[in-house]
């Protein structure tokens, strides 16, 4: 579930954000439309993305309150996005004497789609190489690439280990080659271009009443979409291992309070 910034993502963000009610209740088409519509999606791309979110097995057709065609998450979805919320949300301090989770892998040559497929899908759980078919992240990540694994049918050709790194280089220097800390670090700083002035706008307008619910929604679900790539890409690596200037500090503070301002008002929107 990546790609900001897109149809498909916008939906995949407004059913994480507000998509998972107590009672379960599913998301009238109708409501889609007009939900997606205020972040600038047309009814057309709605349906379309829908349609494949379902034929993905990600939705489920199901009745809305009122009779009406709508559409619920599906188990599966549902257990992507609780992991997800661990790291959206969540994202603890992490220790450098928290270890590592090492994944270590081998496919057979015949099964070389799902060999591609164990790659990207480790990359996007936060793992960098440490040498070939060896993958290395934060232990914190254990729980969750477990979960991804199994899910994926992938587990068979995995064998996970947790331990410390001994050596011989300093870890701040192999860290470094495991992965591309340039690119986070751009990808922290092209997030708070585009919301950390949202976050000023709207902390400058406090005082003149609570958030509009619809400009909430709308400021909220756009950072929301934009910041939930982030913790994947980012792997959440100890203070000591991290550049000085190291942007991610400022970028989750500015999403969290964000979270905190706007969040609950645009539930008010969503549940018109």
């Amino acid at each position: 579930m990546a790609e900001s910034r897109t149809p498909r993502s916008l939906i995949v963000s407004l059913y994480g954000a507000y998509g998972r009610p107590a009672d379960g209740s599913p998301f009238a088409v109708s409501e889609l439309i007009r939900l997606l519509h205020a972040v600038g999606v047309d009814a057309p791309s709605v349906r379309s993305c829908v349609s494949r979110l379902k034929r993905r097995g990600l939705l489920v057709a199901a009745r809305a309150a009122d009779g009406s065609a709508g559409y619920a998450l599906s188990p599966e979805a549902r257990q992507v996005l609780d992991d997800g919320d661990r790291r959206i949300y969540g994202r603890p301090v992490p220790l450098l004497s928290d270890g590592w989770v090492l994944a270590v892998f081998s496919v057979p040559e015949a099964e070389r789609s799902k060999r591609h497929l164990l790659r990207s899908r480790l990359a996007r759980l936060g793992f960098g190489t440490a040498a070939p078919g060896v993958w290395i992240a934060p232990a914190g990540l254990y729980e969750e690439t477990r979960h991804t694994l199994e899910r994926l049918g992938l587990a068979p050709y995995v064998d996970l280990f947790r331990g410390d790194h001994l050596g011989f280089a300093a870890t701040r220097e192999t860290a470094a080659r495991w992965w591309d800390l340039d690119t986070v670090a751009r990808l922290h700083r092209d997030f708070l271009e585009l919301h950390e002035p949202v976050l000023w706008e709207w902390e400058e307008s406090g005082a003149d009443g609570p958030p509009r619910p619809q400009a909430a929604y709308r400021d909220y679900l756009l950072a929301l979409d934009s910041w939930r790539q982030l913790p994947y890409a980012d792997p959440g690596l100890p203070v000591e291992l991290l550049p000085d200037d190291w942007p991610g500090g400022r970028s989750a503070e500015v999403f969290g309070r964000l979270h905190e301002l706007l969040r609950d008002a645009g539930e008010r929107y969503v549940r018109e």
